[in-house]
């Protein structure tokens, strides 16, 4: 069963892209803020999802969701600006079991009108299969 929500023209999934670095050595690695925006955009262009912003969180480490830049993206989910939020990897949006359990409580289960895309780890939370593969990461 797919999960929708708002919609853009011609039923295209809104979605907002999230990208964050925590160092300056992450910036420099393969894993810059510049790559992941390209692979969203790639990835929302594949999937035609239309993709309406990128979030930045530049310097913020994961290990909490005190980021201006995911607290921007999900107020953009909950006030019907965007349905989806899509990462290049999960370990972008956080990096710990807590925070992505309450994502995906508050967020991202069936019921809910809002989708987690993970480019790199293949999660798609609109289908059943997509809402598992969180929870064995988990």
């Amino acid at each position: 069963m797919r999960r929708g929500g708002t919609k853009g023209a011609g039923g295209r999934l809104l979605a907002v892209g999230y990208v964050r670095v925590s160092t300056d050595q992450q910036a420099t690695e393969g894993v810059s803020l510049e790559a992941q925006q390209v692979r969203i955009r790639a990835h929302c262009v594949s999937q035609d999802i239309e993709l309406i912003d990128i979030v930045i969180d530049e310097g913020f480490s994961a290990k909490s969701l005190e980021r201006p830049g995911i607290k921007r993206a999900l107020a953009m989910l909950t006030s019907n600006q965007a349905n989806a939020i899509v990462v290049v990897k999960l370990d972008r949006l956080t990096r710990s079991v807590k925070d992505l359990g309450y994502l995906c409580d508050s967020y991202f289960r069936e019921g809910l009108p809002y989708s987690l895309l993970s480019v790199s780890d293949s999660i798609d939370t609109r289908s059943a299969s997509g809402m598992l593969m969180p929870n064995v990461l988990m």
